[in-house]
């Protein structure tokens, strides 16, 4: 059996932002077994799973993402969204669009340190919607 939900985030700023609990809430009871997956509707953002205990990590992430992919670029052709847009486009691009997550014994089966993030590469996003899955 397949369940899926759309959800929209609240508002966050640029940055990484944990939503594990924005995720879980959404998907409800979780089966004993079975994958959660969870796709963003949006080119300029992405998902991904990764540590959840030291922010420093995430003030770091960002440094190496604007290091990778730095705005206002003479070789960028598509700027008709403004500096921040190709940008964001390359990073959502090396996080990617989606995480799937084994579910056992009803819970997420990740590792200890291990959080679902929402990657907004927008300096002035609106709302996003995910796509939520849960395999049984």
């Amino acid at each position: 059996m397949i369940t899926q939900k759309e959800i929209t985030l609240k508002h966050y700023p640029r940055g990484f932002h944990l939503i594990t609990k924005e995720v879980l809430d959404a998907a409800g009871k979780l089966p004993e077994a079975g994958m959660l997956h969870v796709f963003i509707k949006h080119t300029s953002a992405g998902i991904t799973l990764n540590e959840n205990a030291d922010p420093s990590v995430l003030t770091d992430f960002e440094t190496s993402f604007n290091r990778l992919a730095p705005e206002n670029q003479p070789y960028y052709t598509h700027t008709m969204e403004g500096p921040d847009d190709m940008p964001a486009h390359i990073k959502a691009t090396l996080t990617g669009s989606s995480v799937t997550i084994p579910v056992s014994s009803g819970t997420l089966n990740m590792g200890t340190w291990q959080g679902i993030y929402l990657c907004e590469f927008r300096n002035h996003p609106g709302n996003r919607k995910l796509v939520v899955t849960i395999y049984r």
